[in-house]
Order: structure tokens, then C-alpha cells, then sequence
């Protein structure tokens, strides 16, 4: 963070300073709420959650070098005391956001985000220094986190946006206001929360309703290819660039193909040039989310081969997110098991297949949460789209969902072996311990409250001699 002396931070946040010899005294290391990362400078954020208090920790830190502890109540040592330290951790985010006059990017979407980020990220730290939020720290406590870790030299600040509601997002520009608002599609994901996916596009859409005015600089950057998306140009008063696989928009792919090895190639197409892209990712659904950000770097500034190389040169920054390991014995392990969803859940099962290129694959499949009353009706259509893609062996992983999952694939033609439904994670590993053989591409994804992201690992110390080449 920016040097801050306590009394000002106090002044920010209206709070008290407690115990604090030197009101002059900076904090000059990163504020953060895990006692663990603590370094000298640092200022402890005291959250209390369901099973700790952070307050607990307070003598601990400041044993450690922080100097001084945003709490709620004394913990008898140095600490600026406030009502509700969630509101002043915003407060704080907001002023120094602010004082540092970086461009700050904000995107949303139902699907992609954290993918996106990464790939915004990337690129735009090739033309300055650039901090973005870590894995998916996307709510109200996480994302402020991320903007107090910017320091003087920071030239773009990319910070993913996360909702639970109406509201959610609205709230959040509030904390740090974006110049750059880039929204990327309306799912299903979310969708037993919202209760539709119209409802979903009205969250979403509070970004680019929180925009600069076009004459003020802002931008708002929306997806061609997604009519509840580009339907929101209607709602900001920034200028709209589109981005998309459409021919009218602004940053487009054409000749989109996938590699022998399932990682998307394109031709690039910006309003100042074209250039070719042949990225290290997997799974063709990689190619909106690199239109994207292509489509944010050349609002600021980058040229289209600057775009283009960058692109082709990004890597995954957050684990378990189409994680692609191969083994000693020819075994490819596909870990994309961080979060699930609909419209995630097919692309991943696309790429499958194109990395499979003829060999045999394996689709491991858990629930996927919060769909509501759709949760039935996708489920099956997962399980029916693994079979319509020629998957080897279909493994669902758990309970209803899973049975829903291998009902689909049943009856749409799969007997036999083709799939399977498996109690638990330990079931599925001692399954593919078992019959998986040399050369096999085995697929493992649900959402992150399944934790199916132990079968892959196992995988990976399974007959292995020697250490695991990673792509």
C-alpha cells in the first residue's frame, strides 16, 4: 500500500486511534486480514467470522511488525477502533484508489471472470506496472484487499467483480470506482440465487451503470455475442467498444480453430490491425475471454502485435483452472475443478475432446451448486452433451446431481460402461486407479464445494516414479 500515517488512516475511515504512541507512524507494508501474512508495516484487518476473530490475533501481529490493528473493539495494542471494519476497509480502498490515479479496470460476468483477469493482467503489466485481484477475491472484503496492495508506481489496477444479488456490484464500484467497466456474458451460474437470468443481467449491468460518461473517459466494454450483454449499451453513458466471434464487433476473432493439443488459435482483429493468436490455453472458450482483454488493452493504448504476442504468451495464474499436467506414463490430467457451471461445464468438456484427439477421455464429473430449480434440467443435459461429444467414460461423482448427470448421459445413449455413477471422490480415485491406461486425457471439474480437485491430485501421485512434467 501507499504510505499512510495512522492518524490519516484513522481521519479515512472515522475511526479512533488506541494505544498508538506515534500517531505519525506509517504504514508502509500491506494490509491484509490473515495474521499470516503479516510482514513488518503491515496494518491487521480483525474480521470476526464464523470460527475465528481476528482479534484473537491482534498481540500476535503486532509481535510480527504490524503496526497497528483496524478492529472493532480494544485488543490492547496500537489499534484504529471503528463500528464496522468491513466499511472501513472500503473507505480506506476508496481514498487510496483515489490518491494513486491509476486506471482501474473492473470486469463481471457469470462465467470467465477469473480467467479473463488473468489474461487482462498479462498483457497490460507488458505496457505498466499493473496489480490485479488474486485467484477469484472478488466480494467486498477481497476486493478492496486487492486495491490497498497498489503502490505509487501502479499504472492499472484490473479487479474482478463478484455478486450474490442486486446490489452486489453497485456496492462494489462504490469501494473502487472503475474507469473501464468490461462485462462478459450472462449464464446460469448463480441462477437458484438470482432467479433468473434476466435478474443476473440487471446485477451485472450495474457496472456499466457505475461508468464515467464517455466525455469523462469511460468505457464499457460488452460481448457482441451475448444479447443480454449487448443490451446494456442502452444503460451507460461511457463509450462502448464490443468485442466477439460477430462481425460487428469492434475486437472480433476470425479462423478459430483449436490445436492438435486443444488450445485455441485465431486471427485478431482490432480497429487499428490484425494479428495471429495461438494461446497456451485450453478449450476453445478461452477465445471470448482473450477478445476481451484484447479489447481492454487496446482502449489503453496497446497495439495489436503488443496484444497479440501477449496473448499468445499468457498462462494460467490461478490453480485449478483447466490445469493440464502430464504424467511419466502418458496419463493427461485436466484439473478444472475450482468452480463449475452450465456454460463452464461444456466448454471444459469441448476441450476434453479436443485434447483427446483420439484417445481415450474421461469426464469426471461433480454437481454443480446454485442452479435452483434448474439444477435437474442441466445436470442432464450435461450428461447427454458427454455423450453427444463421444466422451470415453463419463464418471459422475456424488449424489442427486451426480445421478442426474449419468441419467442424462443414459438416456441419451449410453449403456454399459460408457459412464458411471460413483459415491464419492475416494470411489471415483480407486475407479481410475484401476482402469486408467497409458495415454488416457481425464477430465475432473464440479464446483468447489464437491473438492473433486483431490481425485486430480491423486491422480498426479499415482504411479508416477520420478517428478510429474507439467505443461
Amino acid at each position: 500500500m501507499i504510505a499512510l500515517s495512522l492518524a490519516e488512516i484513522a481521519a479515512v475511515v472515522g475511526g479512533q486511534t488506541y494505544d498508538i504512541p506515534d500517531p505519525s507512524a506509517e504504514v508502509t507494508g500491506p494490509v491484509v486480514r490473515d495474521s499470516r501474512e503479516v510482514v513488518p508495516g503491515s496494518l491487521f484487518v480483525a474480521f470476526v467470522g464464523e470460527r475465528v476473530d481476528g482479534h484473537d490475533f491482534a498481540a500476535a501481529v503486532v509481535g510480527a511488525g504490524a503496526v497497528a490493528v483496524l478492529a472493532s473493539r480494544p485488543v490492547g495494542v496500537p489499534a484504529i477502533l471503528v463500528e464496522d471494519v468491513q466499511a472501513a476497509l472500503g473507505a480506506l480502498a476508496r481514498h487510496v484508489v483515489e490518491r494513486l490515479g491509476a486506471t482501474l479496470v473492473a470486469l463481471t460476468g457469470s462465467a470467465g471472470k477469473t480467467s479473463t483477469k488473468d489474461l487482462i493482467a498479462q498483457v497490460l503489466r507488458r505496457k505498466a506496472p499493473t496489480v490485479f485481484t488474486p485467484g477469484s477475491l472478488n466480494n467486498e472484503i477481497g476486493l478492496p484487499l486487492t486495491a490497498l496492495s497498489a503502490t505509487e508506481e501502479t499504472r492499472f489496477l484490473v479487479l474482478e467483480m463478484g455478486a450474490r444479488g442486486i446490489g452486489h456490484i453497485r456496492y462494489l464500484t462504490e469501494l473502487t470506482p472503475p474507469k473501464v467497466g468490461l462485462v462478459l456474458n450472462v449464464g446460469t451460474a448463480h441462477i437458484g440465487e438470482f432467479g433468473g437470468r434476466e435478474q443476473i443481467a440487471q446485477a451485472k449491468g450495474e457496472l456499466v451503470e457505475r461508468l464515467p460518461a464517455a466525455e469523462d473517459g469511460g468505457t464499457a466494454i460488452l460481448n457482441a455475442d451475448d444479447p443480454l450483454v449487448r443490451a446494456m449499451a442502452s444503460r451507460t453513458k461511457a463509450k462502448v467498444i464490443l468485442f466477439g466471434e460477430s462481425g460487428e464487433a469492434d475486437v472480433r476473432a476470425e479462423n478459430v480453430r483449436l490445436t492438435d493439443s486443444g488450445q485455441p488459435a485465431f486471427r485478431l482483429h482490432t480497429p487499428s490491425g490484425a494479428s495471429d493468436v495461438t494461446m497456451r490455453l485450453y478449450g476453445e472458450h478461452h477465445v471470448s475471454n482473450a477478445l476481451a482483454a484484447a479489447a481492454v488493452a487496446h482502449e489503453l493504448g496497446m497495439s495489436v502485435t503488443e496484444i497479440a504476442t501477449a496473448l499468445s504468451e499468457a498462462g494460467s495464474l490461478s490453480r485449478w483452472r483447466m490445469e493440464v499436467t502430464e504424467r511419466p506414463d502418458g496419463v493427461t490430467v485436466v484439473n478444472d475443478a475450482y468452480n463449475a457451471n452450465p456454460e463452464s461445464m461444456r466448454a471444459a468438456l469441448r476441450a476434453l475432446v479436443a485434447m483427446g484427439g483420439g484417445r481415450r477421455t474421461w469426464a469426471v464429473l461433480g454437481k454443480m451448486a446454485e442452479l435452483g430449480d434448474e439444477a435437474l434440467a442441466e445436470h442432464d443435459a450435461v450428461g447427454r452433451l458427454a455423450v453427444r461429444l463421444n466422451v470415453s467414460k463419463l464418471v459422475a461423482v456424488g449424489g442427486r446431481e451426480a445421478s442426474w448427470l449419468q441419467l442424462g448421459a443414459y438416456n441419451e445413449g449410453s449403456w454399459g460402461e460408457e459412464s458411471v455413477h460413483v459415491s464419492d471422490a475416494q470411489a471415483a480415485i480407486d475407479l481410475l486407479r484401476s482402469e486408467l491406461r497409458p495415454g488416457d486425457v481425464v477430465l475432473v471439474k464440479a464446483s468447489r464445494s464437491v473438492g473433486l480437485e483431490s481425485v486430480a491430485q491423486a491422480l498426479l501421485e499415482t504411479g508416477t516414479e520420478g517428478e510429474v512434467a507439467a505443461r
